[in-house]
């Protein structure tokens, strides 16, 4: 009786610390679908247009030209950036770039995906990609790990003749994410992002004499739909219970292995 009434405690302890796990996972953050999508790219850091994850942005421009964008990403996300860029019916080989910074305008490298690529002359499209590491909750000093806030995506072309140089070229991007879960989980999380980005806000201020039109630097208002990961649980809890379960029963199962007939009648 003692055994099955251990076996039972476990076991609903295992239930409950499943329960959360699965209430705490949420998806990544997306797009809603009343808002457009952005149909313009930035030309610098604090000019960059703002997506959220799942929203694919589209641009115009020229051959030359940098563009940009901005997305978030939250602790325990791998987030995948993907652009095509629609060339011209006629160009030369062209070579283009497709490079991810975080809100400290430190460089991330790709674990994978082809950040670039050579479009032969002729090609009607380039396909680029870059698939980053997993978003920490926190990361030592002089390490450069991805950290929680803001990334900023620049696509532009690196190598190109004189005569293609300010052709018009269209650009499609998009981010998305994997919820990598308790495997990446740190002892430490954030509610703020330590990398936010810096966008340029124009506002116009007026006196008296005269009006004039001012630019300020704030924080960048994108955020994850359900805001920035904060708390101590992860689903690594769950298998943290179902280790200490296993370990019980074995314990049980060894003294009742070892443990003897006990006593022999009449001593």
């Amino acid at each position: 009786m003692s055994i099955t009434r251990v076996l039972s405690a476990a076991l609903l302890a295992v239930g409950l610390a499943a329960g959360p796990a699965a209430a705490d996972s949420s998806p990544s953050p997306s797009a809603s679908e009343d808002s457009g999508a952005p149909t313009q790219a930035g030309t610098s850091f604090r000019t960059a247009t703002e997506i959220d994850q799942g929203q694919q942005a589209t641009a115009g421009g020229s051959t030359g030209d940098y563009l940009y964008w901005s997305f978030p990403a939250d602790a325990g996300q791998r987030p995948d950036v993907k652009a095509t860029v629609k060339l011209p019916d006629s160009h030369a080989a062209q070579t283009w770039q497709l490079d991810v910074y975080d809100g400290l305008r430190r460089r991330q490298a790709c674990q994978y995906g082809a950040q670039t690529r050579t479009a032969a002359q002729g090609t009607a499209s380039v396909e680029l990609a870059c698939v980053m590491r997993t978003v920490r909750a926190w990361s030592e000093p002089w390490a450069d790990d991805p950290l929680p806030g803001t990334y900023y995506i620049r696509l532009t072309v690196v190598n190109l003749t004189s005569a293609d140089l300010g052709q018009p070229v269209s650009a499609e991007v998009k981010v998305g994410s994997k919820d990598i879960g308790g495997s990446a989980a740190v002892d430490g999380s954030l509610a703020k992002p330590l990398v936010p980005g810096i966008a340029v806000k124009s506002g116009s201020e007026s006196d008296e004499d005269s009006s004039s039109s001012t630019k300020s630097a704030v924080l960048s208002s994108i955020e994850p739909d359900d805001g920035w990961s904060s708390g101590w649980w992860t689903d690594r809890w769950v298998w943290t219970g179902i280790g200490g379960v296993l370990a019980a029963l074995a314990g049980i199962g060894g003294y009742a292995l070892t443990r003897g007939a006990g006593r022999p009648r009449g001593v």
